[in-house]
């Protein structure tokens, strides 16, 4: 049993104490996968502390089932010292759990902090959490109606065996006449041709694909652009990796059809992303994707062209039993050139207009001779790194993902100490983005790494060769890690530029944490970044 540190002891004894009794679990969450709050991770373990006084969940954190006793002790911490809102930091007075060994450990771990760990069979409180959760995971509707999950699924691996993102850009798009169950035309966007996430969007309208690549154009915020997402009125699939356990870095593209799987679902703006699909929707959905399927197969050579050529063709479609008994549909699909250019066009006005942006961009706050890495601070250790770092700047980020991804800037203490204080005089730190750049006069490309403060102030902390493999590969798993965050990212400022330390930071020499937002280069506005050329006078 690994004692808590004599400051985090001072430090939890230093907290007010309240009359309230604390109930402590951890529960498997096979049977919960059902329920979105648990990121889909059947194997996995919640632990939950919740106060049996005021009735409030004061942390939850779902945690590998492997995980020792260690867990439990760190997800108490962080109730003690940055419980969920509204509750406020306190030491309670008395703790129960159902498990003896449990009982046993707490009271080993905790015995200095004048905190009673009682056991009980039962947990009022928790048990009645996980009823709901239960409730909810099972009045979820299957993601597919089960007599059509079949033929969607199949119908979906022929879409990935076409791969029609190898042909179309986003801004290409196509129309399918369905006329069916309360559908008319579906508007096909697709996604995958940069590598990043592979689908099709079916909008149900042609207002609303352009007031969504409108707002996206036009939004400079996360939560603006969160709304301008769930502000869409389409149906989707779109494909991941089926076992998630697995390394994430590696292109869907690479991997054999046994190794993804398909997600259906919809988005409309009065009902959100729903991941499931009801009978109508799903029919509609199979003939759509059918057509599409066919269509793409009859024009891969003319869709590769560009610009986009006009193409058109009706489709005579002969139902399965299990959509509609003894019966076929025409379906007409064709290719929409003019709505095309004119998507494009309006994401070249967005780059122009991007281009004349000023922002105060300074190079003198990361020190030349400072390391510098993208990495992943593993959720199971932020609440220590939380807790012990000299400087913190929090914020309320759920545990999605592996970790956090975090920049580390590692330079001598009077140097990192300097950067903390330059940043703090600042206002702190609002995001962390990546812009290009370029040098006019040599023809180089740069990946520039930028740090912006929450007094609009950009300050330079890497300039990183487009070109470089090993920062592609960075720069990948940075993406893959902000998209399961939600945008959520962090700086780590550290100390121990020399020896052992160097690139691998201990605990107590990291001295600063700043946990912020990621912002891309169009929601910055910067536009292309070009090197001034200097010169020297004698």
């Amino acid at each position: 049993m690994t004692p808590l540190n004599p400051s985090t002891q001072r430090r939890l004894q230093q907290l007010p104490q309240i009359p309230s009794i604390w109930e402590g679990d951890r529960r498997p969450l096979q049977g919960l996968a059902a329920d979105p709050d648990f990121d889909d991770d059947p194997k996995g373990e919640c632990i939950l502390w919740v106060d049996g006084v005021e009735g409030v969940v004061r942390a939850m954190e779902v945690v590998p089932g492997e995980s020792g006793p260690e867990a439990i002790v760190r997800t108490l911490l962080r109730a003690i010292e940055h419980p969920q809102s509204p509750a406020k930091p306190a030491r309670p007075k008395k703790i129960v759990v159902r498990d003896r060994q449990m009982q046993f450990y707490l009271r080993g771990v905790l015995q200095d902090l004048d905190i009673a760990i009682d056991y009980a069979a039962e947990l009022p409180l928790i048990d009645e959490l996980f009823r709901g959760f239960q409730e909810v995971a099972n009045s979820r509707p299957p993601k597919l109606p089960p007599q059509y999950a079949e033929l969607l699924t199949k119908k979906a691996f022929e879409l990935w065996y076409e791969a029609p993102w190898e042909k179309l850009a986003d801004h290409q798009i196509v129309a399918i006449e369905v006329n069916q169950w309360d559908v008319e035309t579906l508007y096909a966007s697709v996604m995958g041709m940069l590598g990043m996430e592979y689908g099709i969007l079916f909008y149900r309208s042609l207002d609303s694909l352009k007031r969504f690549r409108s707002q996206v154009l036009r939004e400079d915020s996360f939560e603006q652009m969160e709304e301008a997402f769930l502000g869409q009125d389409c149906l989707f699939v779109t494909f991941e990796r089926a076992d998630e356990g697995e390394d994430d870095d590696i292109d869907l593209a690479d991997l054999s059809l046994d190794e993804i799987q398909p997600n259906f679902g919809t988005i409309h703006p009065l009902e959100g992303m729903r991941p499931f699909l009801y009978p109508e929707e799903a029919k509609a959905f199979y003939i759509a994707l059918t057509a599409f399927c066919k269509f793409i197969a009859t024009y891969k050579r003319q869709l590769s062209q560009d610009p986009l050529p006009a193409l058109s063709k009706s489709f005579r479609l002969k139902l399965p039993p299990e959509i509609e008994a003894s019966n076929t549909v025409s379906i007409k699909v064709a290719t929409l050139p003019d709505l095309s250019s004119e998507l494009l066009n309006m994401m070249d006005g967005d780059e122009g207009e991007t281009e004349e942006t000023s922002l105060p961009l300074r190079d003198d706050l990361v020190p030349e001779d400072a390391f510098l890495s993208l990495g992943m601070m593993p959720w199971e250790n932020l609440p220590s790194l939380r807790s012990q770092v000299s400087c913190y700047q929090a914020q309320e980020i759920k545990a999605l993902g592996d970790g956090l991804p975090v920049v580390l800037i590692q330079a001598s203490r009077p140097k990192a100490k300097t950067m903390i204080e330059n940043i703090q005089a600042a206002g702190g730190l609002k995001g962390i983005c990546f812009n290009p750049g370029e040098d006019p006069f040599d023809g180089d490309r740069y990946d520039l790494g930028l740090l912006q403060a929450e007094n609009g102030t950009l300050y330079l902390f890497g300039e990183f060769m487009e070109d470089d493999p090993v920062h592609i590969a960075a720069r990948k798993k940075w993406e893959q890690r902000c998209q399961k965050t939600k945008g959520f990212c962090g700086l780590i400022i550290a100390k121990g530029l020399k020896g052992a330390s160097r690139g691998n930071p201990k605990l107590n020499d990291i001295m600063a944490l700043f946990e912020v937002r990621s912002i891309s280069s169009k929601e910055l506005g910067l536009g292309l970044l070009q090197r001034m050329p200097q010169f020297d006078f004698e």
